[in-house]
């Protein structure tokens, strides 16, 4: 759609408008948050009156003003006894919001456990799910004590609408865990390259030729590994570990065990990593699992060399085979963190256009028409 076609369809009177919903659990400091803000720039652009609802006030981020934002507290609700029969008292309570102070919405995106159990009680049509991770690793499928209950749960839960995950690894996991519940695809995450190249130019860092790696100190992204090859290694460049997180003291701990305090910088949270990622000599990834990895293609906009584990989904559709390692294995990962400080360019790849925003909402578009199409046959 042209520049010219998308302005008129924005100064349309906002009745003859259509309407996108994305609906989330809050906007506070995670990647599925950023991508709802993100998706909804894709939907604008496309010409759609956006509208995000939250159940939980907090932002961490910058709210996009061509978004209109909506809160309806869940916390209300949480006296009510048990988890179904709350989340079916207030998704009652979100239809009538919707209808009210929205309208029908042409296609509404759950996003996240929390939205999309409330949202399987909802009699709204033209709902999907966007399956951010990759769901038998994250809630411990295997775990017979507690990972029985929870895909009997989602499984419940999945059936009802149709589902769009962020990587193709998410899908396949979907699918080997769900079976043929219901229509899915496999969409990945939008970026949006002019902002993230403009947030890089925010400040320069006090920090020079450096290795940078980005994510929260919890189970998934294995700091405990990163650390364990990086002291194997020459250490001839810092690490630098921006992000926060319940295991941030316990890889604190590690860093003194391994004596690598001269070595090991953690720079906290920071709304804006841009910066960071894009004067580092390279970008690393010791995950064991990731939804769809937004840091890699973060890290491809702004011209970064990226090495990453090859977990289950994300990084192998995301990098060439050459810039992959195998989870957990420390020797190998401290020989590709060697070769990465001695010569991080052999690791650079292109960013992948097909994941800007428009392109990316177009593909929801017309999943969510083919799934209803599908609807009216039946």
């Amino acid at each position: 759609m042209t520049n010219n076609a998308t302005s008129i369809i924005n100064n349309l009177p906002r009745e003859n408008k259509k309407k996108i919903l994305l609906v989330i659990n809050c906007l506070q400091g995670g990647g599925a948050e950023r991508v709802v803000l993100t998706l909804g720039q894709g939907f604008y652009e496309l010409g759609y009156e956006v509208h995000v609802l939250r159940f939980k006030p907090r932002v961490e981020y910058d709210l996009n003003p061509n978004l209109i934002y909506h809160v309806l507290k869940f916390r209300l609700y949480k006296k009510i006894p048990g988890a179904q029969r709350r989340d079916k008292f207030f998704a009652r309570t979100v239809d009538r919001y919707i209808t009210k102070k929205i309208g029908q919405p042409d296609v509404i995106l759950s996003n996240l456990d929390r939205s999309d159990s409330v949202f399987s009680y909802s009699r709204l049509p033209n709902i999907v799910y966007v399956i951010h991770n990759t769901l038998s690793l994250l809630y411990k499928f295997q775990q017979a004590d507690i990972g029985h209950q929870k895909k009997e749960n989602f499984t419940k839960i999945y059936s009802k609408n149709p589902c769009a995950c962020v990587s193709n690894g998410v899908q396949k996991d979907f699918l080997e865990n769900f079976g043929d519940i219901t229509p899915t695809i496999a969409i990945h995450n939008p970026i949006d390259r002019d902002c993230i190249r403009k947030l890089g130019d925010a400040f320069v860092p006090e920090y020079e030729n450096y290795i940078i790696h980005v994510g929260s100190f919890k189970e998934a992204k294995r700091h405990d590994v990163l650390l364990r090859a990086y002291a194997k290694t020459d250490q001839s460049l810092p690490l630098l570990l921006l992000g926060k997180g319940k295991l941030k003291n316990d890889i604190e701990q590690l860093v003194v065990e391994l004596n690598l305090e001269d070595k090991v910088v953690f720079l906290g949270f920071h709304e804006n990593p841009f910066p960071y990622i894009k004067h580092a000599r390279f970008k690393v990834l010791t995950s064991d699992w990731e939804g769809f990895a937004l840091v890699i293609a973060e890290s491809q906009v702004l011209g970064t060399p990226v090495i990453s584990t090859d977990c289950p989904s994300g990084p192998s559709e995301l990098l060439p085979q050459n810039n992959l390692m195998p989870m957990r294995d420390i020797d190998a990962i401290a020989a590709k963190l060697s070769l990465a400080m001695k010569n991080s360019e052999q690791f650079h790849s292109e960013f992948n256009e097909a994941l800007l925003p428009i392109t990316i909402a177009k593909k929801y578009i017309e999943f969510a028409s083919n799934c209803e199409n599908i609807g009216k046959k039946a």
